[in-house]
């Protein structure tokens, strides 16, 4: 459903240009796969929201004053805790149904969707480039202390090579390759010259600003070397040859959240486990070619084998 999402948000519908030709969108089927996708998706929210209203019932423990709080509520908790879909007027916020799915919504497209393309870019690039995936398992492995059966966050927080590694990946594969379109409040003269009018729809690529060789030394390459020897090039929007999550008052609240669960998910895959491709194939054989939508994903799917390193 989610896929299908994407690929749709990726689209150019005609009616959105040329407003006479919406018949062309309804003749080549796209208004019934939206329809379709729309349907399934509200299904899907509504199953999420009524499973969570009845599980609110139980788990509860005492406060103290004779009433209950559900323990370790979740997101979707909370979200039903500010209206339910009923405004009573208890909470001085109201959340209709309709913002609740679309909240729900936004975070497992917004969150789940960029975040997992991410890891697996990540990993196709490590195992495509051998020296890199041993050197990033070494350096987790060392700072987990050796032996030790997990990695934890703060182990996380002192590995320098796991963090390029991030960054180059989101430097080739920035998982929105074209930013949420802005539109200019104000007439703009761009450095050389380049007038920019009030009132315009602005599209900025963040692949081709991530692989501007004006910017980037073999920008085609994965080196996360770059990032290192005192790099201060950050992807959090300081620094305007990287913006994968945009930059500005506009730029993705979810940076940090995002940076970190890449950093702990990745770190958790290198520690606990070698990973190799089926039949032995060599990784520098590994197709990595992309395909277009609004989320860029790779073409074939990524299939590797994970081999426990305590296996022998």
């Amino acid at each position: 459903m989610f896929t299908e999402l994407t690929t749709l948000l990726g689209l150019f519908p005609a009616k959105h240009f040329v407003p006479r030709l919406a018949w062309l969108d309804k003749a080549s089927g796209l208004d019934a796969r939206v329809e379709r996708n729309y349907e399934e998706l509200d299904r899907f929210l509504e199953r999420v929201l009524e499973e969570h209203r009845h599980d609110s019932g139980g788990d509860r423990a005492s406060d103290g004053d004779g009433g209950g709080r559900k323990e370790c509520a979740n997101f979707v908790d909370i979200l039903l805790s500010l209206g339910d879909g009923e405004d009573d007027g208890s909470v001085g916020m109201f959340l209709s149904r309709d913002n609740l799915k679309a909240i729900i919504l936004d975070m497992i497209v917004g969150a789940t969707d960029t975040i997992s393309t991410s890891l697996e870019w990540a990993m196709a690039e490590l195992v495509k480039n051998p020296k890199a995936m041993k050197r990033a398992q070494e350096e987790v492995r060392e700072a987990a202390g050796g032996g030790a059966e997990k990695v934890a966050e703060e182990d996380v927080e002192r590995t320098e090579y796991l963090k390029a590694v991030i960054k180059e990946t989101l430097r080739l594969h920035p998982p929105l390759p074209l930013l949420i379109p802005r539109e200019t409040t104000r007439e703009v003269v761009l450095r050389g010259g380049y007038e920019i009018p009030a009132g315009t729809r602005v599209v900025v690529n963040a692949w081709a600003i991530g692989r501007d060789p004006r910017s980037w030394e073999e920008p085609e390459g994965f080196f996360p070397d770059r990032f290192l020897l005192g790099c201060s090039v950050d992807f959090r929007g300081h620094d305007f040859g990287l913006i994968p999550f945009g930059s500005g008052r506009r730029g993705c609240p979810g940076a940090e959240l995002a940076a970190v669960t890449l950093e702990v998910t990745l770190a958790h895959l290198l520690h606990e486990f070698d990973w190799a491709l089926p039949g032995g194939m060599k990784g520098e054989l590994l197709d990595i070619a992309e395909t277009p939508g609004l989320t860029v994903h790779k073409k074939s799917d990524l299939i590797l084998v994970p081999i426990s390193r305590n296996s022998g």
